[in-house]
């Protein structure tokens, strides 16, 4: 596949923003269609990514009334912080192909909106250029790698800079096959480098472009290396990729702080369920031991409600932020954030809820089939 050319002008910016599917329409016309692909796609038949949509209209919301609504009140906390509503931004890799600096942009746009930012590993923007954009919530999302002194590293980094947690995604110990990317021959652009992997340039077996995931990742990881991890860092650890109350139970048994119920956004193991059908059932597994998050299908404030009230503690999203990214840089993911922060407060308010502690298992029932 030849390198991308890049036009962030190419549809004119006239078009009305109402909803997020109206980003994603943008940015599916306006990118390169390999890049599109990439961001788009899933892992094999990509069941399990669209099954993370189709799930949140099987949930029913259930609203009350006459209960005075007249101030709503969205704020939250997560692992200690303050953010205005609960919807941050998950660890998306390679966001500067959508936007230059994406992640500089994307991290500016959630301290604009006063909410969480998480910066991933596979970054074309460092860990420090991330850091010094952001004065608020922001976390650094870490893979284990083969080479167990650049995880070291890279956490040793993170806790001189302003990070406030590290979200350690566990469900990648081999890749998805994901077919638009292999279809694609999918490669790293030319002129992107990505800035966390500057390590592996003296290694022989990873010069050039190496394989994203797995000629770097260490598959042998199991749960004593979450201890390891501990005894190397003193902030919250946070684990990404949690499907099963199983592992939910062992989580909270080894001390980790936060579990993010994650699929991959369905790009790694095909067919299993989506996110939001699985939350309440690990919600239920931690008992308030530690806080449970989740990401996979948010497109609108009423699935943020049905989150909540399924037990999450925050929502975080993936592929709209690439939308916004692609329709207008930080204020376009400025702009979806607002979107999904009204769509909310409309949301709680039809529902008979002010504050975010007041939601729960009884907004919702699920759908007869």
């Amino acid at each position: 596949m030849t390198d991308f050319i890049f036009s962030f002008s190419k549809i004119p910016l006239a078009m009305a923003m109402i909803c997020l599917d109206d980003f994603e329409a943008y940015a599916e016309r306006s990118l390169p269609l390999a890049v599109w692909d990439f961001y788009a796609g899933g892992a094999d038949d990509c069941e399990s990514r669209d099954r993370n949509l189709l799930a949140f209209k099987r949930i029913q919301l259930r609203p009350r009334v006459l209960r005075d609504v007249s101030a709503v009140d969205m704020r939250t906390t997560i692992q200690g912080t303050e953010i205005s509503f609960p919807v941050g931004i998950a660890p998306t890799g390679i966001p500067s192909m959508a936007w230059p600096d994406g992640e500089i942009s994307s991290a500016k746009a959630a301290d604009a909106m006063k909410t969480c930012y998480i910066a991933s590993t596979y970054a074309t923007c460092s860990a420090e250029e991330i850091a010094a954009a952001s004065s608020g919530c922001c976390w650094f999302q870490l893979y284990i790698f083969k080479r167990r002194e650049v995880t070291e590293q890279l956490i040793q980094r993170v806790k001189n800079l302003k990070y406030k947690a590290l979200v350690v995604t566990v469900d990648v110990p081999y890749t998805g096959k994901r077919r638009k990317d292999m279809l694609n021959n999918f490669k790293l652009p030319a002129h992107l480098e990505l800035k966390n992997f500057e390590i592996f340039k003296k290694d022989k077996a990873c010069r050039g472009n190496f394989h994203l995931y797995n000629d770097v990742l260490d598959p042998s990881v199991n749960w004593k290396d979450i201890q390891w991890l501990r005894s190397l860092t003193d902030l919250p650890i946070i684990l990404k990729g949690i499907l099963t109350k199983e592992d939910a139970e062992l989580a909270a048994r080894h001390g980790v702080q936060g579990i993010i119920v994650s699929n991959h956004g369905g790009r790694q193991l095909d067919g299993v369920q989506a996110t939001i059908e699985v939350l309440s059932e690990i919600v239920e597994a931690v008992r308030g031991r530690v806080e449970v998050y989740v990401d996979g299908g948010i497109r609108r404030g009423t699935d943020v409600l049905k989150a909540l009230a399924l037990g999450a503690k925050c929502v975080f999203i993936g592929r709209p932020v690439i939308w916004g990214l692609a329709y207008k840089g930080e204020e376009g993911v400025k702009s979806v954030l607002q979107i999904l922060k009204a769509e909310l407060h409309t949301a709680m308010a039809l529902s008979g809820y002010k504050t975010v502690s007041e939601i729960d298992r009884t907004l919702v029932q699920f759908a007869k089939l």
